[in-house]
């Protein structure tokens, strides 16, 4: 609603005379009786024009003129708050312009002609992907889906880390399995790979190959591996409906030019021309220090081994060459003290990093029967993301990983997400969406209504009552709540407005006879439940949830 309000506020302090360099803010009242709508601009150009407050606002609102019956009382509240309360007719209309649009309706074209990149996920290929990680992959393809109402051409990317001591171990764990399979006697030290998939990969490499590899370095067993797990990890989301569209292999940054430079060696040489790269204690250090932080950072260890900032610096300067006007990261909380680093030494280089946005997500524990379940992928025990989708489902995991704010530790109760009932908010969410389909049916099957019919013009604003125009209001409400769960990289904010727009829904449908009432009341309602179910149905597309007509 702000482009609704913002220009006629515009205006009136145009006309009032009023200059002031202070941004225009419309917001939400928490409690409606303060409002539907509600601006500060008052308060905050009071001192700047030398005027009181309230009588500022008082002078503001003389010269508002806003288009007939949309906003229906004009209040200076408080120390000069301004409040707005629309009309019941004007709330309507938004419902019928639900109906008009469909699946457009929530959508923007801030992101018209840009591109944007959405990193996400980004697992190791040493194993199959944890709880941990799939919170990360729903909440990048949450975002990606976000960007895409809003008009940007996005890029879904897997960072694929090919490359490191990692792969080395399990190239290490595969080949010593394998050994095992040849008869040979191994000792499996604890710092390799543990889980049952190692012995399954070593057992495929053995059948195919007999023991003619025993005497072959790591390659062809970390190549395997490799390829096995990645397979793997993509069969698993693409369970949740999570598909990329780019895979970016971390081994090219290590692959030397025509000239014989790697781009991680470019990154050293360009970050030393500014005087920011020092060796000592047989290490290559990033001087952070001269950023005012307590120590250096290390970008090539004594071993020779890059750190992850050094790496992770050149991929980014490849989002920038390629073009990309908005990238996104979503990184799990391991990340938390590496990437500001990343994102000091870009600015050193000169590229502008208002344009990276970064998601962290904090992590995930499962909770079955009260008791805490722990993870590690190196033990073998880990809690996997397989298992629990075949526990609870796609829909319950995708909702739940989201249902919390991505700063929040999550504890996932897999209990919760598999009761049938209220208390399980997916339940609760697409149960509003079948009640609704139940309904429909019913109205063609007794009343020959029209699904694919528009109401008349002006019809919805003989619905008047307080349960009609709440969620009314709740519809009005949905395209501010999906640029808001984008500017906040906060796809939570959508799971809470649709929980919201469900429980008014279930209170409408209860406080309002729709099949019973007058028939063009009953008809009337019948398209405010169209509306509503499209929107949840927008909602869930953003969201990756299913939209059931029958539970």
């Amino acid at each position: 609603m702000h482009d609704f309000f913002l220009p006629v506020i515009q205006s009136a302090l145009s006309a009032a005379g009023i200059t002031t360099e202070k941004p225009i803010q419309i917001e939400q009242p928490s409690d409606r009786k303060f409002g539907d709508f509600s601006t500060n601009i008052a308060l905050l150009s009071a001192k700047e024009c030398r005027k009181n407050p309230r009588e500022l606002a008082g002078e503001i609102v003389r010269h508002l003129q806003f288009p007939a019956d949309t906003v229906g009382r004009i209040e200076v509240a408080g120390a000069g708050f301004i409040n707005f309360y629309l009309t019941p007719a004007f709330i309507m209309r938004f419902a019928e312009q639900v109906l008009r649009e469909g699946y457009d309706y929530g959508k923007g074209v801030a992101g018209k002609g840009q591109k944007a990149i959405v990193e996400y996920v980004s697992a190791n290929p040493t194993g199959p992907l944890t709880i941990g990680r799939g919170r990360g992959g729903v909440l990048g393809d949450s975002l990606a889906n976000l960007l895409e109402t809003q008009g940007y051409a996005v890029t879904r990317e897997y960072y694929f880390n090919d490359a490191g001591r990692q792969m080395q171990i399990l190239g290490e764990s595969v080949k010593l399995r394998y050994l095992e399979a040849c008869g040979c006697p191994v000792d499996f030290p604890d710092t390799c790979y543990q889980g049952d998939y190692i012995r399954d990969i070593a057992g495929t490499i053995h059948a195919e190959h007999g023991s003619s590899l025993m005497d072959s370095d790591l390659l062809p067993f970390k190549n395997t591996a490799e390829s096995i797990i990645f397979t793997s990890i993509r069969k698993t989301l693409k369970r949740l409906g999570i598909e990329h569209d780019a895979f970016f292999n971390e081994h090219t940054l290590y692959t030397p030019d025509e000239g014989g430079v790697t781009e991680n060696q470019r990154v050293i040489d360009q970050l030393r021309a500014q005087g920011f790269i020092a060796e000592y204690d047989g290490a290559t250090w990033f001087l952070t220090t001269k950023l005012g932080q307590e120590k250096d950072k290390v970008l090539v260890k004594s071993s020779g081994e890059p750190s992850y900032r050094l790496p992770d610096i050149a991929y980014h300067i490849t989002k920038f060459e390629r073009g990309y006007d908005m990238i996104v990261n979503v990184f799990g909380a391991d990340h938390i003290d590496e990437y500001p680093d990343v994102l000091e030494a870009l600015k050193i280089l000169g590229y502008d990093t208002a344009r990276i946005k970064v998601a962290i997500n904090q992590f995930v524990t499962t909770t079955v029967d009260g008791q805490t379940v722990k993870m590690s992928t190196r033990k073998g025990n880990a809690d996997l993301l397989d298992d629990l989708i075949d526990d609870v489902g796609a829909d319950a995991t995708r909702l739940f990983f989201i249902m919390r704010g991505k700063d929040s530790h999550l504890n996932f109760d897999v209990d919760l997400a598999k009761k049938q009932s209220k208390e399980n908010p997916v339940f609760y969410l697409q149960y509003a969406h079948a009640r609704i389909c139940s309904l429909l049916r019913l109205a063609v099957q007794e009343a020959g209504f029209d699904e694919a019919s528009l109401p008349e013009a002006g019809s919805l604003e003989k619905l008047t009552s307080p349960a009609e125009i709440e969620l009314g209001f709740a519809i009005l409400d949905y395209p501010d709540m999906v640029k808001t769960s984008l500017r906040l990289l906060e796809p939570q904010k959508m799971v809470e407005y649709l929980h919201t727009l469900a429980e008014f829904f279930h209170r409408f449908y209860q406080e309002c006879p729709i099949l019973k009432a007058e028939p063009d009341i009953s008809r009337a309602r019948l398209f405010l439940c169209l509306a509503t179910r499209q929107v949840l149905r927008n909602g869930f597309r953003i969201l990756g949830v299913s939209a059931p007509e029958s539970m």
